[in-house]
């Protein structure tokens, strides 16, 4: 924790288990256990699950399948993700760190070079975009292997959900009236997507507290509580997925479908200031990028230089160290570019790009002054991803704990739903590099990662473990927002070392850097927590008085991911669920 100290930003040291006590304006802390998801409905439903005895995979479970009804623009049945698990002690398994990898693969149909002869569009909306959806298959493994309650059980708060309904919440609303206005500017989208402008748009008259009913998806949820992922992959929904993509020019197939199968990966394991975080592998490249910075946060010559003796004003240790985290940064989206891809496909450096000569290299080259050339970046000088995603924090009364991340990539992804069972297909052909320019994230990627049958894209979702020097768990966390949620989810993590407060380290301003485009971006508003405005704080000071001046070029953003954190705190677990997005946590 050198670096923070030396620029005078730690205010309570965690890791030694000295935490402050909460104020009225915090984040609620919960004696036993907690949920941090980013809808209220889906936090209640996990907490459910934990009220009735399940461990923190079955609430993980029934979080996630609730996510799937309240935020089908975020995530869903017709989607995949990353599930990080962590169990103590646990009756079948013992103690556990797993990661589950139920990313969605590329169709049969599609090659690398697929998408040079279709539409600009192709990989992001209609069929062709749709790779083989992994949510169910993921889910089931894991309530299968790691739960302890049955299906009917886990599954059956969102099963009401659907049936019920749920009211729109103001991020919902906002979700809506921006794919409204899309859906006004291309008429024809109106006849070909009827299901989400007529069900889920409601025809472009949502509002805050209008009322959502999915009872289609309500029976899809039966069915798989019934007979498992079977229902999903060789039942009627299969039939009903096959069909609609195929009314859309997609290529998926059932055969696609029979072929999916999740995978149990070993997590990245890397010092986190004294204890040991978990965080997710290959085909992510979240784990390696936020180990990466947070490898070069913990070399002093990140902090100490010359500079720092002279430093006498907050705002100046303020650029500093944003400054030294977004250099961090693009080094490790450049080195993302370079080397990462599917690990089943392609061979990934992780130990290479984690070792302590890379990390060595990366703090060195960090100049306190000014920024490098483009090409100074990443260890070759090579040349989105998640944008409809939702990430969902747990821990359980035993201290075990799940992060995971799970997305349909676009808002409300392909914008092809399976009508039948009331879902939204995903778009995540577009995580693969389908042309020799970014993707739709501005994102730069390798050859590596493009498209081929069965592979998984990379994608940037990051669901991270911390534990401390006695391996307990520390934090749970994890985001969304497409590669923004590297930054959002690394500078999460230092918050809640500098200031041992869940609400505060979620709720302060964040920046992001992607190497490529070549552009520092700030959080331009205040955020609110729970009636507390904070100042975006990026200001002159006596030295360097802008990053300007640094060499940045600056670009402002009304957010920058959306992050759920569990914190542990001397009297239980403090939960935050990320105001950007609007939700709230539960436990008990």
């Amino acid at each position: 924790m050198r670096f923070l100290a030396q620029l005078g930003v730690v205010s309570v040291g965690i890791l030694g288990g000295c935490v402050r006590s909460a104020g009225p304006n915090e984040a609620p802390t919960y004696p036993n256990f907690a949920v941090a998801a980013d809808h209220a409905i889906a936090s209640a439903a996990g907490a459910e699950i934990l009220r009735a005895g399940g461990n923190a995979v079955d609430a993980a479970v029934a979080t996630s399948f609730a996510l799937s009804v309240v935020r089908p623009y975020s995530c869903g049945i017709g989607g995949g993700g990353f599930m990080l698990v962590h169990l103590v002690d646990d009756p079948r398994h013992g103690d556990v760190d797993v990661f589950i990898d139920y990313r969605e693969t590329c169709p049969g149909g599609i090659g690398p070079d697929s998408f040079e002869a279709f539409d600009d569009d192709a990989s992001q909306r209609g069929g062709l975009a749709i790779a083989v959806p992994g949510s169910v298959a993921g889910l089931m493994h894991a309530l299968e292997t790691y739960g302890t309650l049955d299906r009917d059980a886990v599954l059956a708060p969102a099963i009401r959900i659907a049936e019920r309904g749920f009211r729109a919440d103001a991020d919902y609303a906002l979700r809506a009236r921006t794919l409204a206005a899309s859906f006004e500017a291309n008429p024809a989208w109106k006849s070909r997507f009827p299901f989400v402008w007529e069900r889920l748009l409601l025809e472009g008259r949502v509002q805050a507290g209008s009322r959502v009913r999915l009872p289609e998806q309500a029976e899809a949820l039966r069915l798989i509580a019934q007979y498992g992922a079977a229902a999903f992959y060789d039942g009627p929904i299969g039939d009903a997925i096959v069909e609609a993509a195929a009314r859309d020019r997609g290529v998926l197939t059932h055969e696609d479908l029979l072929q999916f199968k999740p995978r149990e990966r070993a997590p990245i394991r890397t010092e986190f200031f004294g204890g040991t975080l978990l965080t997710a592998p290959p085909p992510s490249s979240g784990g390696i990028a936020i180990a990466q910075v947070l490898g070069v946060a913990s070399r002093a010559t990140f902090g100490m230089h010359p500079l720092q003796s002279e430093l006498a004003s907050s705002a100046e240790r303020h650029l500093l160290y944003h400054h030294y985290l977004a250099e961090a940064l693009k080094h490790a989206f450049a080195d993302r570019a370079r080397w990462l891809g599917d690990p089943d496909f392609a061979e990934v450096p992780t130990d290479r790009l984690l070792g302590d000569p890379r990390l060595d290299e990366i703090a060195e080259a960090i100049n306190p002054f000014s920024t490098l050339p483009h090409d100074r970046y990443g260890s070759a000088p090579a040349p989105n991803d998640d944008g409809g995603t939702s990430h969902f924090s747990v821990v359980d009364s035993r201290g075990s704990a799940v992060a995971c991340t799970e997305t349909i990539n676009l808002e409300f992804g392909s914008l092809v739903a399976v009508d039948r069972y009331g879902f939204c297909l995903n778009d995540e052909m577009d995580d693969f590099t389908t042309s020799s320019g970014p993707n739709a994230f501005g994102l730069t990627q390798s050859d590596r990662n493009r498209p081929e049958p069965g592979k998984r894209p990379l994608s940037s979702m990051s669901p991270s473990i911390a534990l401390d020097s006695t391996g307990d768990v520390l934090a749970v966390a994890g985001g969304s927002g497409g590669p923004r949620i590297i930054s959002a989810t690394v500078q999460v993590l230092l918050n809640a070392l500098r200031w041992g407060d869940a609400g505060i380290a979620v709720g302060a301003p964040r920046i992001h850097h992607q190497w490529s485009p070549d552009v520092l971006e700030m959080e331009t508003g205040a955020v609110r927590w729970d009636g507390r405005a904070w100042e975006v704080p990026f200001g002159p000071s006596r030295g360097r008085t802008s990053f300007e001046e640094f060499g940045h070029a600056i670009r402002g953003r009304d957010t920058i991911g959306v992050v759920q954190l569990i914190l542990r705190r001397r009297d239980g677990w403090q939960a935050a669920s990320d105001p950007r997005k609007g939700g709230s946590p539960d436990g008990g």
